[in-house]
């Protein structure tokens, strides 16, 4: 067969790597598959060609789309965030389509290692996420179990020396458990007589259950009152939503709460329960939240769907033990107590015997001188052994009074010397044997020589200082004086010079002691203290005294003021004195002396004291008309509502100039007093409104004419309005702040508050009138005041929605008062008691209990003053105050 078609030529070229197709492969592929067509092909096709246009239309035509797809894939798989964006937009269906037991299998390997990892990362995560979980149930479990604890030691406690104790104690030695355990078996007795199942978010009762030949009241109110008592005491102390009363005891009965997530269990206990009940109430909770927990959360009143919860409930009424009336074993007491009693005699003589001979030791170990090395008692004889100082106590005369023995005692004592400073003390006063006027003491375990000594017996006592052994008492000899002629001399002189030296005036630049002469020079004022008279009483022979002084003049304040005294001659009026180193001129005083001061003061040497003559003031009739008039000037200044522009004074004229306020102080009439006279003031005053607060108040009282309940008060430079008024006042005071406001003053208007509206005085009126009666000793009204209660929950609710609408807040205090009966203690509580179980009732109605105050009055605001069964049953009741903010 012969083919007309042409041979395919296709150009050289290597494999294109964009698809990662292999080009030449499929070249040869077609190739064969035309040689197998046509057999003339055969012979003329011997080299392959690597590409041929026609081979990529015929590849693009076949599989075109899957390269275009396959490179998509490539390319997805090769870019890590655009693989992660598109796993994640498949991931969360997938998940939800897969089998959960597949997909939990699968993700629990990933899951763990994540947790495990992020956990060894930061621990303080996890511990975060649990810790408002787990510390709260932890806290619960460790206080119960604390509990527990006390409460089983302290019924052992109890029982542990009591016929009960030791018959209980057999008992456990009998059975092979403990004493505890018996003892909290036989003397916690107790009896689960009501349990209740309450809804927590809204006090409703969802199941009650009683035990036999128990009694109670209303479940239901009993319920109420439970939870009225949960809010008050959360609402007082602001507790948390999720904490609540546990326990309350009322005489033998006690009040068990366990909080669940939607229901509160309370068991009504009779007796003295055990600790591990908590745990037993706790897990029938349990139960009943894991079989009716979506029931429990949607109740609203209905027990249709918690069918089942009594039966649960029936398992605490049945918790109980009663007191075992087993017979004493009188014959197994006698028994115990003949082996017990000479047992404890034999027992107490030996600790009798120990105690007096541990009193002795003791005795022994506080005398000085003495140290117990080994002390031990044997076969009924006494042994101890030490050191004993020979200046000691003797140990034999200290066994008289111990009630020890002596023949039983049995002593080895070394002889050594003690380092307490009593002992040194006599050891140092039998070798050196001071003399009279020496006298030796211990001061704060040192030994101190005090007085006076010859040389020789000082130069013995530093011997013997240095001689004492270490880590003993200090010898200090620094107080002994040297009694010899020399060195009294010595001393006299030093004494001399230091009182030279304290001299003002006198300056010693040298002093010598030598030959029994002694020698002196230095600089001396001639206003000074003379050296020779200060020899008198020092004890210094003035003929063995060489002085050489040098004049000059000391700038010490004292003889600058003499010199200025002396050289000025100042009037009387003038006084000068020393004030802090500096000389200070005081008075009144002529011009011309004022000259010479002035001249005298620059003349004083540099460093020496300053002279100050600002305070003496010039006494010419010119200088005091100026004083007057600048007195004056301050005074106008001072005043509220005048402003001083401009002052001066020409000619023995004053002249002034400023603004002034209407209802500021007369200008001239300030001037009496001044000493200015009248006639020689020129004044030109122009009116101005001051914005002091005094004269704006003024203004605001004359424009404003405020009633009467109205009190406008100046409060830190802030002008405030007090009190009730109109709104149509409230309205004109409101323009007139906001035009003080732009003079930089400030009218406050929020402590006033508008009059109210008369339909608010009649509902108020109306509530005010209302009682709430209670029975005789009972804090929870009676089934007839019911309507009653609803009528005042709805007056209220209608009032604060009336006084919101007036733009007031209506407050509400429920008063509890009780009758003469009782004490008054208990008559207080009851009171404030049906206050806030009135209050609950109320909150329950609806009312908002932010709006609610409540108060215990007792006794003291009766409604009827007899004290007659009228009158007491009219006292026992609830009132109701209104009060508008």
């Amino acid at each position: 067969m012969t083919s007309t078609v042409d041979p395919i030529s296709l150009p050289q070229r290597g494999a294109s790597n964009d698809t990662e197709i292999d080009r030449e492969a499929l070249a040869r592929l077609l190739i064969e598959i035309a040689r197998n067509v046509d057999p003339d092909y055969r012979a003329r096709l011997d080299g392959i060609p690597a590409a041929d246009p026609r081979m990529e239309t015929l590849r693009q035509l076949l599989v075109g789309r899957e390269i275009s797809e396959l490179s998509r894939v490539t390319h997805l798989l090769d870019e890590p965030e655009q693989l992660a964006a598109a796993v994640g937009g498949v991931l969360p269906s997938a998940a939800a389509r897969a089998l959960h037991a597949q997909l939990g299998e699968a993700l629990a390997p990933a899951v763990e290692r994540a947790v495990q990892r992020s956990i060894q990362k930061s621990p303080r995560t996890l511990t975060d996420i649990l810790y408002p979980v787990f510390l709260p149930a932890i806290r619960k479990s460790i206080g119960e179990k604390i509990d527990q604890t006390f409460q089983s030691l302290n019924e052992t406690l109890r029982h542990i020396f009591t016929w009960h104790g030791l018959k209980w104690r057999l008992e456990a030695w009998r059975t092979g458990a403990s004493f505890s355990e018996v003892v909290l078996k036989h003397s916690l007795v107790y009896r689960v007589e009501h349990v209740f199942l309450i809804n927590r978010n809204s006090g409703l009762l969802i199941a009650h259950v009683t035990a036999d030949n128990a009694t109670s009241e209303d479940p239901q109110l009993i319920s109420s009152m439970l939870s009225a008592i949960q809010d008050f005491v959360r609402d007082s102390f602001n507790e948390k939503e999720q904490s609540g009363l546990d326990t309350i005891r009322f005489g033998e009965l006690r009040l068990w709460s366990e909080v669940g997530p939607f229901a509160t269990l309370v068991a009504v206990i009779r007796g003295n329960p055990p600790e591990e009940l908590h745990e037993i109430i706790r897990d029938v909770l349990l139960r009943i939240h894991d079989e009716y927990s979506q029931a429990l959360e949607q109740f609203d009143g209905d027990s249709s769907q918690l069918v089942g919860v009594e039966t649960q409930l029936q398992t605490c009424v049945e918790l109980k033990q009663e007191e075992s009336n087993q017979g004493f074993p009188w014959l197994v007491l006698a028994a115990v107590l003949l082996v017990l009693i000479p047992a404890g005699g034999w027992f107490f003589l030996s600790w009798q015997s120990g105690q007096r001979w541990q009193a002795y030791v003791s005795r022994l170990g506080t005398q000085p001188g003495i140290i117990v090395a080994e002390q031990k008692v044997h076969n009924g004889q006494f042994y101890v052994a030490g050191l004993r100082d020979p200046l000691a106590a003797d140990p034999e005369s200290l066994l008289a009074g111990t009630e020890v023995d002596p023949a039983r005692v049995h002593s080895q004592w070394q002889f050594y010397q003690s380092l307490e400073p009593e002992f040194v003390l006599k050891r140092l006063t039998a070798s050196l044997v001071p003399p009279d006027s020496v006298r030796l003491s211990i001061v704060n375990h040192r030994i101190v020589a005090q007085g006076e000594a010859p040389d020789t017996w000082i130069v013995r006592a530093r011997a013997a200082a240095q001689q004492l052994s270490a880590g003993g008492p200090e010898f200090d000899i620094s107080r002994v004086r040297d009694v010899s002629p020399e060195t009294r001399a010595v001393e006299h002189w030093r004494a001399y010079v230091s009182r030279l030296e304290a001299q003002p005036g006198i300056i010693v630049a040298q002093q010598a002691a030598r030959g029994g002469h002694f020698y002196i020079s230095g600089l001396r004022d001639p206003l000074a203290a003379d050296p020779q008279g200060l020899l008198s009483g020092t004890e210094v022979d003035p003929a063995r005294v060489h002085s050489q002084w040098q004049f000059y003049q000391s700038l010490d304040p004292k003889f600058v003021l003499k010199r200025l005294i002396v050289s000025l001659t100042p009037p009387k009026s003038v006084r000068l004195s020393i004030v802090e180193d500096r000389i200070v001129a005081e008075g009144e005083a002529p011009d011309t002396w004022i000259d010479r001061a002035r001249a005298a003061a620059r003349q004083l040497s540099a460093g020496g004291p300053e002279f100050d003559i600002s305070k003496v003031r010039d006494v010419s009739p010119e200088a005091r008309a100026a004083e007057h008039w600048q007195t004056y000037v301050s005074r106008l200044e001072a005043q509220a509502g005048i402003i001083v522009a401009q002052q001066t004074a020409r000619g023995g004229h004053f002249y002034i100039s400023g603004l002034r306020d209407p209802q500021a102080a007369d200008p001239k009439a300030l001037l009496s007093g001044t000493g200015v006279d009248p006639a020689r003031v020129h004044s030109q005053w122009q009116f101005y409104q001051s914005l002091d607060p005094k004269f704006v108040v003024k203004r605001l009282m004359a424009s404003l004419t405020p009633p009467d309940s109205v009190r406008l008060s100046i409060i830190k430079d802030r002008i405030v309005a007090q009190g009730e008024a109109p709104a149509a006042w409230i309205d004109r005071a409101r323009v007139a702040a906001q035009e003080l406001s732009a003079d930089g003053l400030s009218l406050e208007l929020s402590e006033l508050r508008e009059l109210t509206p008369p339909q608010l005085t009649h509902l108020r009126e109306a509530i005010q009138a209302v009682n709430i009666f209670f029975d005789s000793g009972k804090a929870v009204p009676g089934p007839e005041q019911l309507p009653v209660l609803d009528n005042l929950a709805n007056q209220l609710k209608q009032l604060a929605k009336d006084a919101r609408n007036a733009g007031v807040t209506a407050q509400f205090m429920l008063t509890g008062h009780s009758d003469e009966t009782g004490r008054e203690t208990a008559k207080l509580s009851i009171s404030a008691a049906r206050a806030e179980t009135v209050r609950a009732l109320l909150k329950k109605r609806g009312v908002d209990p932010e709006l609610l105050l409540v108060r215990g009055a007792g006794t003291f605001e009766p409604a009827e003053i007899e004290n007659s069964r009228t009158g007491n049953s009219a006292n026992r009741r609830v009132s109701v105050t209104v009060n508008f903010h």
